[in-house]
């Protein structure tokens, strides 16, 4: 029986336990660089290590997502996220016994706990559709992508708290301990596998299974390259220039620290506004929210008040949510349920996974073409990308299937 619509999807017990586990998942991921950043400032790790032990989290992370996506198509998401989370449990503690001690030990340990940290991600999302009803799916997509956002808020701050009380080493323990609450409290899905194709077929078969199903959706491959353009101009050039124009224009870190405060609150009641709104055009609406990012690399064009800028990056951040939340609940409500974990995958590994070839080419853009040149052109990017995603078939309500009534 569906829950009355005025009741909150947290209230459900198997949501609250899948949405506290994501957030203890999503907790131990942001908190270990800045554990590390500690041990860096504290001796035990080197920046050069700090370096290396992040890079290969990230190689691990993208190296698992479209494996898991198979497993967890095959098998039960749930096992899927408890064998991940146990695996970065286990990682995180061989990270703390490495530290200052071995940095080999700590790069396996980092391997492993990235592997883990993607192999949940489209376990997560997949299970989200197995628990939740269609009619409250935006708004559990919402209560989760807030918590993501108050991690973000929150744990710089916290992890600097703990860090006056207790050592690197037992912070970065405490991230494992967060990893096992992320394996053990997720709920029992509903989904049967008995009819799911490819049980017995090879990887890259199985792989090729979610890529097909992708390709009968047209909306999802204009949104998915959309999200991959705007990721990979508008976030990188920020993500670059931001800390330059703070220092070099503004004189202070100041500006730095006060766009991504605001960037982070705007997402916050994105979350909240987008929890409630239901537009008919939902994608089209999504897509616009997402090439709202343009204001952000636009901030930094010309010298402008501070609280202009801080503005612009709570405007991007309220639109990034406008489509983040309907995108995952449009991919939740369209695709097959038997190969979602396979079309999530794909989404994370393109998405994100380019973001960080867009941060290794904007630096060498800027210093060939100058800042304002490059930041022009990922605003008007950040545009185009969304706006041409709009004219393919289906886009206009992510789905594939013509708009019959308002919902």
């Amino acid at each position: 029986m569906s829950a009355p619509a005025h009741r909150s999807v947290l209230r459900e017990p198997d949501f609250f336990r899948l949405w506290t586990a994501t957030t203890a998942s999503g907790l131990a991921t942001w908190a270990l660089p800045f554990v590390l950043g500690l041990a860096v400032l504290d001796g035990s790790l080197d920046a050069v290590g700090l370096g290396v032990v992040l890079g290969v989290r990230t190689a691990g992370f993208l190296a698992a997502v479209p494996i898991s996506g198979v497993i967890a198509d095959r098998y039960s998401r749930r096992a899927v996220i408890w064998f991940s989370g146990l695996s970065a449990a286990v990682a995180s503690v061989a990270i703390a016994v490495g530290l200052d001690t071995s940095l080999w030990l700590m790069i396996v340990g980092a391997v492993v706990a990235g592997a883990g940290q993607g192999a949940c991600r489209p376990a997560f999302q997949a299970l989200v559709a197995e628990i939740v009803t269609d009619d409250r799916r935006q708004q559990a997509n919402a209560a989760t992508t807030f918590s993501v956002r108050v991690t973000t808020l929150v744990a710089p701050a916290a992890i600097a708290l703990l860090g006056t009380l207790l050592s690197t080493r037992a912070l970065i323990v405490g991230i494992a301990l967060l990893w096992l609450v992320a394996a053990m409290l997720p709920p029992r899905g509903t989904f049967r596998r008995e009819a799911a194709a490819g049980t017995g077929s090879g990887f890259f078969t199985e792989f090729a299974d979610g890529v097909r199903e992708a390709r009968r959706h047209p909306w999802f491959l204009a949104g998915l390259g959309a999200l991959t353009t705007v990721i990979a101009t508008g976030y990188s050039a920020t993500g670059v220039a931001l800390p330059l124009v703070s220092r070099d224009v503004y004189g202070s870190e100041a500006v730095l620290a006060a766009a991504l405060t605001g960037y982070t609150a705007g997402a916050l009641l994105g979350a909240v506004i987008i929890s409630r709104w239901r537009p008919q055009a939902r994608g089209w609406s999504a897509l616009a929210g997402l090439g709202v990012y343009a204001v952000a690399p636009l901030a930094l064009l010309v010298p402008l008040p501070i609280w202009v800028v801080v503005a612009a990056y709570v405007v991007a951040g309220i639109g990034i949510e406008l489509f983040n939340v309907p995108w995952f609940t449009a991919v939740q409500r369209e695709v097959d349920p038997a190969t979602l974990a396979r079309v999530s995958s794909l989404d994370f590994l393109l998405s994100y996974g380019l973001a960080p070839l867009g941060l290794a080419l904007i630096a060498p853009a800027i210093a060939a073409f100058g800042l304002a040149p490059v930041l022009l052109t990922c605003a008007i990017a950040c545009v185009v990308g969304p706006a041409l995603a709009a004219l393919v078939p289906g886009t206009r309500r992510f789905s594939r299937e013509p708009s019959r009534s308002p919902s």
